[in-house]
This record gives C-alpha cells, sequence and structure tokens, in this order.
C-alpha cells in the first residue's frame, strides 16, 4: 500500500480520535484503542499528530488517569480565531435557550465541544456578551445559561451534581447523577439517576437553583431511553390520572394533532396507535382525543369508558331537544 492510500485511513482515525477526546473526560489508552479498532501504540502515535496540530491533549499516569483534552493557550487552528470563537459561544448560548424546534439541542451539543478547547481568557467575553443579549420570543422556558452549561458538562464528565429543588412547599437538596438534557418545545428537562430515592428521575432545569458539580465521577448505569422516560413523565407521570386510548389511525398522523408534552404516542399495528396521557380531570383529555377526529377506544381506566357512555347520553338528549 502506498502512503497516499494510507493517507485518508490516518487523517479520518485522527478525526474520529479527536471526536472521542471531546466527548468524555478522560480515555484509557486501551479504551481508545478499542474503540478506533488499533493498538494502544497507534493511539499515542494519533495522540502527538493531534498535538502538532495545536491541541492540548494531557496524558496522566495511575488510577483514573489516560488522555484528556485539556484547554491550551491558544484554539486549535482548525475554523475559528478568537473573536469568531466569542460569537460562536455566545449563539450558541443564545440558541441553547430559544424556542426553535430542534435547534437548542444542537446548539448545546456543539457549545459542549466548543467549551472543551475555549481558553479561559475568552471565558469572561463570552459570559459578558451572552448576558447582555435579550429575546422577546416568549416560546421556551427561559433557563441560566450557566446552569445549561454546568449541567451539560456534569453529563458529558459523569461527575454527581447537587442542586435545590421544589417539593411542595419547600426547597430540597437533590444529588443525583446527571445522564442527558432533554429539550421540549417549551422546557429543559435534566434526565438523572437521583441517588437518595434510587430511581430515574427528570427535572425541570429553570427550577433548579445552587446547581454545582461534584469533584468525583460515578460510573453509568444501564439506562431507560432519556427521551422517552422525560416526555412520559411530562405527558403523564405528574399528574395524579392517566387514560390510555386505542386509535384508529396511524401514530404519524397523531403525533402531528398532539403536542409532544401533553401525550406519548405509541404503534398498536396496522393503523392504529396507543395515546397515554394525564390530567386533573380526565374529562379535559377525553375531549381532546374527541377532537382529533379518528374513532378511538378507552382502555384505562375502566370508569372513563362508564364516563363516555354518560357524556354520550347526555350529547345525544342535547341534540334531540334542540331538533324539538
Amino acid at each position: 500500500m502506498t502512503a497516499s492510500a494510507a493517507a485518508p485511513g490516518t487523517t479520518e482515525r485522527v478525526l474520529n480520535l479527536l471526536g472521542l477526546l471531546q466527548q468524555r473526560q478522560v480515555w484509557t489508552g486501551p479504551e481508545l484503542a478499542g474503540r478506533l479498532g488499533v493498538t494502544p501504540r497507534t493511539v499515542r502515535r494519533d495522540v502527538e499528530r493531534l498535538r502538532a496540530l495545536g491541541y492540548p491533549v494531557h496524558a496522566s499516569q495511575g488510577v483514573g488517569g489516560g488522555y484528556q483534552l485539556g484547554s491550551g493557550q491558544d484554539l486549535p487552528p482548525l475554523l475559528l480565531d478568537d473573536d469568531e470563537a466569542i460569537v460562536t459561544a455566545v449563539a450558541l448560548l443564545i440558541g441553547a435557550g430559544g424556542a426553535v424546534a430542534g435547534v437548542g439541542d444542537a446548539a448545546l451539543r456543539a457549545l459542549t465541544k466548543l467549551d472543551r478547547v475555549l481558553p479561559s481568557r475568552l471565558r469572561h467575553e463570552v459570559r459578558t456578551l451572552a448576558g447582555a443579549v435579550e429575546s422577546f420570543d416568549g416560546g421556551r422556558t427561559p433557563v441560566d445559561p450557566g446552569t445549561l452549561m454546568a449541567l451539560a458538562r456534569a453529563c458529558r464528565d459523569e461527575l454527581e451534581v447537587g442542586f435545590d429543588y421544589p417539593s411542595a412547599d419547600t426547597l430540597t437538596r437533590r444529588r443525583v447523577e446527571p445522564y442527558r438534557l432533554v429539550a421540549s418545545d417549551r422546557r429543559w428537562y435534566l434526565f438523572a439517576y437521583d441517588l437518595d430515592r434510587a430511581d430515574w428521575r427528570s427535572f425541570r432545569v429553570d427550577r433548579m437553583t445552587a446547581v454545582s458539580a461534584r469533584t468525583w465521577r460515578f460510573r453509568a448505569r444501564p439506562t431507560p431511553d432519556p427521551v422517552a422516560y422525560v416526555q412520559e413523565s411530562v405527558a403523564s407521570g405528574v399528574y395524579a390520572k392517566q387514560a390510555r386510548f386505542l386509535v384508529h389511525a396511524q401514530a404519524a398522523a397523531v403525533r402531528a394533532q398532539i403536542p409532544a408534552a401533553a401525550a406519548v404516542v405509541r404503534p398498536r399495528g396496522k393503523g392504529k396507535c396507543e395515546v397515554l396521557s394525564g390530567a386533573t380531570d380526565l374529562d379535559a383529555v377525553l375531549f381532546h382525543v374527541l377532537r382529533l377526529g379518528h374513532d378511538f377506544e378507552v382502555l384505562d381506566p375502566p370508569d372513563l369508558a362508564a364516563r363516555c357512555h354518560l357524556l354520550a347520553a347526555k350529547l345525544d338528549a342535547a341534540g334531540s331537544n334542540s331538533s324539538d
């Protein structure tokens, strides 16, 4: 094989190595070798290639040691100078808190990558400029950019987090292992394992205060799907009453009619889907499903089916009286 034929493979591998170093705080040599399908010796060579390009890759020995992408004196010579880096970071901060569908998630992912290599001298300018920008868009509930970034770093680096959170009429201190930040059309949520309650929980980021990341890492647990968990919690789990319906329509068509925060829609065979939602008054849920315009059946709770018959009789009576 000629050198020119081997070069593209090397370049692709080095870029993959850079992507891995941006995803997590520390990688061991064997972990990187396993992910890239090469030997630890090749990893060491590729690390030197990244250093030659200006990426500050640090290596440490012992327990907890490994390769780490640090903040250098200068930005790596890829795309951005200082001014471009500041503008990009500010734009990503604003985008992460904005209301445009799909932008917040991508902006926060990009921001965590930029944050890994952003020189410390630029961070103050980023915070100052971000604080000087306001928006009149009333879509998504605003969150503190510093809080959002602190949680994103903790998810990325697998660090325990503590914060105050309202429960009934009091604030309680929560200790969690953060896994994902999930954005709905209106709010940011943290999907995390609650250490004191020994269970998975979702938390509204705008309700968190006194957020602080701890200094030790946790070992990742097998997790349920973060998006599905948060959606179900928001749509039904927070309510005292839940209802399930079998709707005679394609799941995609029903999802287009119902906001994701209002109900969970699951396919149930050809041309049918299950709708799960919650409310303080199930009559409201029943009317919303009725307004979809599709045939449907009540699956749970049983007394809601009886309620359908009662309301149908009243509607029929109302229609009969109006025709007299």
